[in-house]
């Protein structure tokens, strides 16, 4: 095999404004001579791109999202793999796994991968999966057709929303599996049958896009009404993200703190939660921005007093690993405020570099965020010091360097 293979990356969509930590280690893998071709299981739904987007060379194929939309796709597909060795073997695995979840997404997830099978890209000799639920389902089916070895980076919600036993097959198949949280990895390695193949890594930050801020927040302490406090927060409107929960925080701080709250991200709930901050009578104090790109973010973040984010695990099991809006926010100084959940944790210690308060508990995160705003001076310093774990400890040149290492080790052993 040669040494640098080309790399068949598998996305459930490509380019997604929330997935930053992707783009960034798809470019920073580039940057270290390895050719890509990402292949997407859906189209860009974002009418935005962040610039780290325009700068990756790799060329986007885009599989069938619903196979009834494309019918003659699918159908050409099949017919060209049934007489491939590889589909008696795809097949019997598929039937398994749909004895054990019978569901339409099942047959999706075949039918993906028979296209991509039959209309694969030039020379490619590897397939990774970015998330460990439905686009390692594709990949792991196009390997068992192709014998063309795998490898993962699970997440968050894909491994927590995946069942034990389909995350055990797919641990056993792939090569090897890094993950982002200390929680998913020992999750991961209690339903691996080879723990040395699943690896902590970090996604870290591009910090040539967030440079260190020269200049000073401000000492606003919420007194004066024609200066309030700035509260920002960056975030799909979704269940995991924890929104209501931060409104009725806010809903509840006195009544003599000036304060403004932004929300930057799109989301399903976003009309709900403006309905929500309307009943709770703090409606004139939100701006809800919607998406927007990386350098419009860095500025909210250098113009802000305070990052809130509410993290939960939401009912179907979802949740956060380790958000990457607070790394950014830290790495600007900004003071943050969290829950502990998953690998948040892992960067926030409550009282040395931001708060962390219980989730679903809007009378503590009330409390945080009354604590920060009186308090400019311990703002300060808690944002100082999450500038540092940032800047020392989660520069994400160390995860590619990771990342390039275990692929060039893996194609090392390979025959």
């Amino acid at each position: 095999m040669s040494p640098k293979p080309k790399i068949a990356v598998v996305l459930k969509g490509y380019p997604r404004l929330s997935e930053t930590f992707i783009a960034q280690e798809l470019l920073g893998l580039e940057r270290a001579g390895h050719e890509l071709v990402l292949v997407a299981l859906r189209r860009p739904t974002d009418r935005k791109r962040h610039p780290v987007h325009d700068e990756i060379r790799a060329a986007v194929h885009y599989l069938p999202e619903y196979l009834h939309e494309e019918p003659l796709r699918v159908f050409r597909a099949l017919v060209k793999t049934v007489p491939k060795p590889g589909f008696r073997r795809v097949l019997g695995s598929f039937l398994r796994d749909l004895a054990r979840d019978v569901s339409r997404n099942r047959f999706r997830r075949l039918g993906q991968a028979l296209v991509l099978v039959t209309e694969w890209p030039e020379d490619a000799a590897w397939l990774h999966a970015h998330f460990i639920h439905t686009p390692a389902s594709v990949t792991d089916y196009a390997s068992i057709i192709t014998g063309i070895p795998w490898t993962c980076s699970a997440h968050a919600k894909d491994i927590w929303t995946s069942k034990d036993w389909e995350l055990s097959g797919k641990l056993d198949r792939a090569r090897w599996t890094v993950t982002c949280t200390r929680s998913g990895y020992e999750h991961l390695r209690d339903l691996s049958k080879d723990q040395t193949r699943v690896h902590l890594s970090y996604h870290g930050l591009d910090l040539d896009r967030f440079p260190a801020f020269e200049g000073e927040h401000s000492r606003r302490d919420g007194a004066d009404p024609d200066d309030p406090v700035r509260i920002v927060s960056v975030g799909r409107a979704v269940p995991k993200k924890g929104y209501d929960v931060l409104l009725k925080a806010l809903s509840l701080l006195p009544a003599d703190i000036n304060w403004r709250f932004e929300h930057i991200g799109a989301g399903e709930l976003t009309g709900g939660l403006q309905a929500l901050a309307a009943k709770l009578g703090i409606e004139d104090r939100i701006r809800w921005h919607g998406a927007l790109d990386q350098k419009d973010v860095l500025g909210r973040y250098r113009g802000a007093d305070i990052f809130a984010l509410a993290c939960r695990v939401a009912a179907d099991g979802d949740r956060d690993g380790l958000p990457n809006v607070l790394v950014e926010a830290s790495s600007q100084r900004l003071a943050c405020i969290s829950t502990a959940v998953s690998g948040i944790p892992e960067l926030l210690e409550d009282g040395k570099n931001g708060l962390v308060v219980p989730p679903e508990s809007p009378e503590p995160l009330a409390a945080a965020l009354e604590r920060l705003i009186r308090d400019p001076e311990l703002r300060r310093r808690l944002g100082a010091a999450g500038e540092r774990r940032v800047r020392s400890e989660f520069d994400h040149h160390s995860s590619v360097r990771q990342l390039v290492g275990l692929f060039e080790s893996e194609w090392r052993r390979s025959p």
